[in-house]
């Protein structure tokens, strides 16, 4: 179970953390421990000799040891090749060979433990079913610590590389103290302590993105992979994705070019007759949409929720988040199930490439964000993976949005694959952006403002709704991801049909 939990997220960097990945992991895994309980039951009857596998967890647990490190230069290599060669369900290609070739091997030989031990310690016919049943419940206790201790202690604390160091250790510990009481096998202790040891020098020393060495802060938290880039003219944030930005500062106070300005429409967009106008960002981030909010407009107050409060820890120290904003740490859906306070804009951007919360993007969902908005109120959402598909996730949160709001606008975000959506139950959205922007001093804001208002299209909605009993939302998105990545790399394809890996090699240099 911790090699399982360390598995999804040594993946979540490069393939995402969505349902399907985790899908992968687990069915592959689960299919070679099967494999390992026949081999290692046949194994057992035909030479019961517990050294076999004593040899075969030592061999594990060194295997276990080397995969934090091996195992991200393994993913590199399968996505260069898979790029290359793989047309449709990349994540589901990726996923399923890193798999095979990282983690089966393994959990094929920790399959065959309990088989084997049933061997060695079943006597008689008389207590076979409590010695069974004994071995049963370790082994189920075992999975437990297994399943809580990485997720809620060791990941959080001190990583995922030194996390799977820590099982394997357990491992190697055991097999260990076997080989020593029945003072046999000591060169494969000696070997194994060896390489075991080596790895624990080299594992922790590459991070995900071992390519950059310019990286400014690498961790994770009980939820993300958490990646902060630094320099002189803004600070990034990124989350489970080793390409592409959650959060930006910019050092000179100017719009950030990214999706975050043009949803800054919504509070020009809003009606409700108040002087203040209240905002409530679901997916805080660093703060980026609040402090932009409060900069360029007056008399707004901004509050976040953000499930991951190592994110708002992130926002303080990095991005210059103010101490007087309210970021609630809170899953989005919970907030609003408790929240009594409405609001003149609601932002949902809890969005990130496949991995769509499906609870946040619900028929249920919208209802429970439209009715903490303000008479008058504006939702906007940013969805990021712009798609021209009739039959995309995008055209399916936005046919969903419809079925709840009656006026929803879209406009793309210029140089990106963003799309920001604004819906409201005004008939005057538009029309009040467009009064607004009279009064906007700022050029720079007012030029975009009014870029946004001649580009905002009326969505007309095919009827599809997405509801808490059936969302397919990664489905969806994994076909949207496919398309961009094969748009992002028919260039590269074309120059390796025609000039071979050296121009690849030369490209990327």
């Amino acid at each position: 179970m911790a090699v399982e939990l360390g598995a999804s997220r040594l993946l979540a960097p490069y393939f995402s953390s969505s349902q399907i990945v985790w899908t992968i992991i687990i069915g592959t895994i689960m299919i070679k421990m099967a494999l390992g309980n026949i081999y290692g039951g046949k194994s057992a009857d035909k030479d019961p000799d517990p050294d076999r596998l004593y040899k075969r967890m030592l061999v594990a647990a060194v295997w276990i040891a080397a995969i934090p490190f091996a195992g991200k230069f393994v993913i590199a290599g399968i996505a260069g090749l898979l790029v290359l060669t793989v047309s449709t369900n990349f994540l589901v290609w990726a996923a399923f060979l890193t798999c095979m070739i990282v983690f089966v091997f393994p959990l094929f030989l920790l399959g065959t433990v309990t088989p084997s031990l049933v061997k060695y310690t079943v006597d008689s016919l008389d207590d076979s079913g409590k010695t069974v049943g004994t071995l049963g419940a370790f082994n189920t206790i075992g999975s437990i610590i297994g399943t809580f201790i990485p997720t809620f202690v060791s990941i959080p604390a001190v990583g995922t590389a030194v996390t799977f160091l820590i099982f394997a250790a357990i491992l190697l510990i055991i097999a260990v103290i076997y080989f020593l009481y029945s003072k046999r096998g000591k060169s494969k202790v000696i070997t194994a302590a060896s390489l075991f040891l080596v790895c624990c020098f080299v594992s922790p020393s590459i991070g995900f993105a071992f390519w950059d060495k310019e990286l400014t802060y690498e961790g994770e938290s009980v939820y993300n992979y958490l990646q902060v880039k630094d320099n002189d003219a803004m600070t990034a944030l990124s989350t489970n994705v080793l390409f592409g930005i959650q959060s930006v500062y910019m050092k000179s106070g100017k719009l950030t070019g990214l999706y975050y300005d043009y949803a800054m429409a919504a509070p020009l967009m809003s009606d409700c007759g108040d002087e203040t106008k209240d905002v409530l960002i679901l997916g805080m981030g660093t703060g980026t949409y609040a402090k932009q909010c409060m900069t360029y407009f007056d008399d707004i107050t901004a509050e976040g929720v953000e499930i991951d409060e190592s994110i708002t820890d992130l926002a303080h120290e990095y991005f210059e988040l103010p101490d007087d904003v309210k970021v609630t740490t809170y899953d989005g859906r919970a907030f609003l199930n408790v929240c009594e306070k409405k609001y003149d804009v609601i932002m949902v951007d809890a969005y990130q490439d496949i991995t769509i919360p499906f609870q946040m993007s619900s028929q249920e969902f919208f209802t429970l964000v439209r009715g903490q908005l303000k008479e008058g109120g504006v939702m906007v959402v940013n969805m990021n993976m712009k798609s021209d598909s009739p039959d995309g996730i995008n055209s399916w949160l936005a046919d969903t949005i419809s079925s709840v709001f009656s006026n929803v606008y879209t406009i793309d975000v210029a140089g990106s694959t963003n799309r920001e959506l604004f819906a409201s139950d005004s008939d005057k959205m538009t029309e009040r952006l467009r009064e607004n922007l009279a009064a906007i001093a700022n050029p720079e804001l007012h030029s975009l403002m009014e870029k946004t208002a001649d580009g905002l299209a009326p969505y007309v909605s095919g009827g599809r709704v997405l509801t808490d009993d059936k969302a397919p939302v990664e489905l969806l998105g994994m076909k949207v991801i496919d398309g961009l990545i094969q748009e992002e790399l028919e260039y590269y394809r074309k120059e390796f049909k025609e000039n071979g890996i050296q121009a690849l090699i030369g490209n990327t240099a």
